[in-house]
């Protein structure tokens, strides 16, 4: 997602990471090995991941890898929610459907 960032900006939306994690974790490794340039939130106590329903769908203490098209009246528009800590879906399937 990081390399694509830039379509996401031109389809007029924003990227959010939320990672079952506390920020001096995601400081010390996500942000200094990925950087990614959008916005990585920590969810240390799992409860925006419990209340999207994907914490401890794959293993136990993670978030299932997942992604949520919320439109503007903050509705979700589409979602997607891995089988495994791998399953991601592809930069194209996020961009086709995006509102």
């Amino acid at each position: 997602m990081r390399e694509q960032y830039g379509a996401f900006q031109e389809a007029g939306v924003e990227i959010v990471a939320v990672a079952v994690a506390n920020a001096s974790t995601i400081d010390q490794g996500v942000r200094r090995v990925i950087n990614p340039p959008y916005p990585l939130l920590a969810d240390p106590d799992h409860e925006v991941a419990e209340a999207f329903g994907v914490y401890e769908l794959v293993a136990s203490g993670y978030a299932a890898p997942s992604v949520f098209v919320i439109d503007t009246d903050r509705s979700i528009v589409w979602s997607y929610v891995g089988r495994d800590r791998g399953d991601r879906p592809s930069v194209a399937d996020i961009l086709e459907n995006l509102p």
